[in-house]
């Protein structure tokens, strides 16, 4: 597969975490479709599993707080069920990746300081991106209304070329991911599925 495209493309991965995924997680509620989570986490390590010996750079960026969420000062909103709710704290279970992205150790770089919508907000995300010289960044994860939006609309503000990769991703609803992949990424990104991702990306010289 590898091609001069490969190299210049990061898969970024939100939101991964116990607390969505586990089925005790704290926020594993917020995901109303739970067969569509398993589909999309499935079509997740399928596309890793793909590009595991290729050029791409893979990224996990985990949102995790210290256990006084002091880093949130009168939080709203998602960030304010977060903290009232105790989840995505340092230690805990909860904020811990989840084991399918773990199995692929070293291979995935971890970005850690994400403390909001934003994955390039308080992190080196966009650092490490320069650095790799990546220019289309991939994106994964939950959840598509909030981090999923943050974050493409930032790279992309930031001049990358951005794909949301519509069967990687979850939203709260079903009527959600299908209303944000249909009316509201195309406005500044590319949607596709993994299968043309993973080709689109083999066939690029």
């Amino acid at each position: 597969m590898t091609s001069s495209r490969a190299a210049k493309t990061a898969v970024v991965l939100i939101g991964f975490q116990n607390d969505y995924f586990d089925p005790d997680g704290i926020l594993s509620g917020a995901l109303e479709d739970r067969p569509w989570c398993d589909q999309m986490l499935s079509s997740t390590v399928g596309v890793l599993q793909a590009l595991v010996d290729e050029p791409v750079l893979m990224i996990s960026t985990p949102i995790v707080f210290t256990e006084d969420y002091s880093e949130l000062v009168q939080p709203t909103g998602i960030l304010k069920t977060i903290k009232e709710t105790g989840a995505f704290k340092s230690g805990c279970a909860g904020a811990r990746t989840i084991d399918e992205l773990q199995a692929f150790g070293d291979r995935i770089v971890e970005v850690p300081g994400k403390r909001g919508l934003n994955a390039f907000s308080n992190t080196e995300l966009d650092s490490l991106l320069r650095d790799h010289g990546v220019e289309h960044v991939a994106l994964a994860g939950v959840v598509t209304s909030i981090c999923i939006d943050s974050t493409g609309r930032a790279a992309h503000e930031q001049g990358y070329q951005v794909t949301v990769l519509s069967d990687c991703t979850a939203g709260r609803t079903t009527f959600e991911q299908e209303f944000y992949c249909e009316s509201v990424f195309p406005i500044y990104a590319e949607v596709t599925d993994s299968s043309q991702f993973l080709s689109e990306l083999s066939e690029a010289s």
